[in-house]
């Protein structure tokens, strides 16, 4: 056996996010995917509650106030409401760098994928969606 195949193995067995240097658990590790969903529904839920209130619930209001929450709050905050009351945070990686907060052109980007929905779907060994990945970004635990 290589040295490659003895480090897959270790990859494969670890815990969610040990290959981008997250810890196993607590502040800091890969947010488990109950949460993100959470944080997502609670986030459309108010998009849809202001629409529903101010603009007769049109659909186009709702994905708009849905993408500026996430662009604004995500991208300044690195939360949005519903990430924050699911404790969680998106950060983007860095080589040699702390994680910094993402900013309003990659909060953008990530929406955008987030909505085409293909790339959420299609998670890679380390835990993150293709949208994640793109970005360079994770969600982890507050």
């Amino acid at each position: 056996m290589s040295r490659q195949d003895d480090d897959r193995d270790a990859h494969s067995s670890g815990h969610p996010g040990q290959q981008l240097g997250l810890p196993a658990s607590g502040p800091g590790a890969l947010a488990p995917w109950g949460r993100r969903i959470l944080a997502l529904f609670i986030d459309w839920g108010i998009a849809s509650l202001i629409s529903l209130t101010w603009f007769n619930y049109d659909p186009w209001v709702t994905l708009g106030l849905f993408v500026l929450m996430q662009v604004a709050l995500v991208g300044l905050l690195g939360v949005s409401i519903g990430k924050r009351l699911a404790r969680i945070q998106v950060v983007r990686l860095r080589d040699s760098a702390p994680a910094t907060i993402p900013g309003p052109h990659i909060a953008l980007l990530r929406t955008v994928l987030l909505l085409a929905v293909i790339p959420v779907a299609l998670i890679s060994p380390d835990g993150r969606g293709l949208h994640d990945r793109i970005t360079g970004t994770v969600q982890v635990i507050m």
